[in-house]
């Protein structure tokens, strides 16, 4: 899916495979939501290459105009064999709230480097103590805390969730509007693409949700006052304490150089990650243009400098003695005090990117990588 400037709309549009009958068409502009709608005869006509195209064997995935792109989702296989298409447009609404927060400008960035957005809560054991005797005491090994979209503490069964629905199950419940809880039928692209499973969702506290992947039982009646109390009263300050994390990332007072606007963290063979732009408070550019630097700067590095899977699973000794350990980049004259700064460093399992103020000297950038990178490698 492309990304557009400050003021360019993106269109996905969804078709049946064989009819070519429009499914849903969501749409942004600017990076948020937007009701403006593709007029049929644009649908009939991208349907109509699409089918020009596929004769011959090549796929249209999106179509570009100046300031719009539209980007084509074309038959998946469980949706090529449609009986009712209007019960089928239906049951899409469902999604409708997780493809606009696709569309618009994330807060996370799990579409992107497709490992899962996780916080840092002050006090870690104790609250995944309390989930593991809850989650045994439920008869699930699939429950997770979940703030603003991003994973406070979870299961070992929820973290060995495979990929894609490891990163659409938090995503999605940061993009549902707020409910005290939730009993939410939900496919699992990889693990269980045809047979739904139920998501049960909690808030626990105002953007703190409890959340549980299950099958028939339990019922959602059955997460009573009483047994949430049990568990969870007891560590309520440290529940508390996760509010903040939500656009954060760490804990308050976590020790940060100065100088770092925003930072992206990956465990390569976890598939976990840390995203932040407010590591420091609000000085220099916006959140949205932390987050886009930082964005684009880790398609640019992982398309051509580093690999997508760790340094250790290179199998090659001389391709991986050539491969770089750092790179870095900076956004106008080199001079000091000019000029953000981005870096990329990966030691072993972890990748990390940094966003840096102008007065930061390139000459310490890696030096600075990799002190950060120490410090935060215990957490993740």
């Amino acid at each position: 899916m492309g990304e557009e400037g400050t003021g360019g709309s993106v269109h996905l549009l969804c078709l049946a495979a064989s009819s070519g009958v429009p499914l849903f068409c969501r749409s942004s502009r600017g990076g948020a939501p937007s009701r403006q709608q593709l007029p049929f005869s644009v649908i009939g006509s991208l349907n109509g290459v699409h089918m020009f195209g596929q004769n011959l064997e090549v796929q249209l995935s999106s179509a570009r105009t100046k300031d719009t792109t539209v980007v084509l989702f074309v038959g998946l296989e469980e949706l090529t064999n449609i009986r009712n298409v209007e019960r089928l447009k239906k049951e899409l609404r469902a999604s409708y709230h997780l493809i606009d927060s696709f569309l618009g400008d994330p807060e996370l960035i799990g579409d992107l480097t497709q490992c899962v957005d996780c916080v840092i809560p002050p006090e870690g054991p104790l609250l995944q103590e309390a989930l593991s005797g809850f989650a045994e005491a439920m008869g699930t090994g699939f429950v997770s805390l979940i703030v603003s979209g991003r994973v406070v503490s979870a299961t070992e069964g929820w973290w060995r969730l495979g990929t894609p629905e490891a990163v659409l199950l938090p995503w999605l419940v940061g993009s549902l509007p707020p409910q005290a809880a939730r009993d939410y039928p939900v496919y699992l692209p990889h693990g269980s693409p045809t047979v739904p499973h139920r998501l049960l969702t909690l808030t626990l506290l105002p953007g703190l949700e409890l959340c549980l992947l299950c099958g028939p039982r339990p019922p959602l009646s059955q997460l009573d006052p009483q047994l949430l109390e049990r568990w969870w009263q007891p560590v309520l300050d440290p529940l508390r304490a996760c509010l903040p994390l939500g656009p954060r990332g760490l804990p308050d007072g976590f020790p940060l150089h100065k100088d770092i606007l925003g930072l992206l963290l990956l465990h390569l063979e976890l598939k976990r990650c840390l995203f932040t732009v407010e590591p420091l408070g609000d000085k220099g550019p916006s959140p949205e243009q932390r987050r886009r630097l930082l964005r684009h700067f880790y398609a640019l590095v992982t398309s051509t400098h580093f690999p997508p899977e760790p340094l250790e699973k290179v199998e090659d000794d001389v391709s991986r003695a050539q491969l770089p350990r750092a790179c870095y980049l900076v956004l106008g004259p080199e001079e000091l005090g000019t000029g953000l700064r981005l870096i990329a460093l990966q030691l072993g399992l972890r990748l990390l990117l940094l966003l840096l103020a102008p007065q930061s000297p390139t000459h310490g950038l890696r030096s600075l990588a990799t002190h950060t990178l120490h410090t935060l490698s215990p957490l993740l």
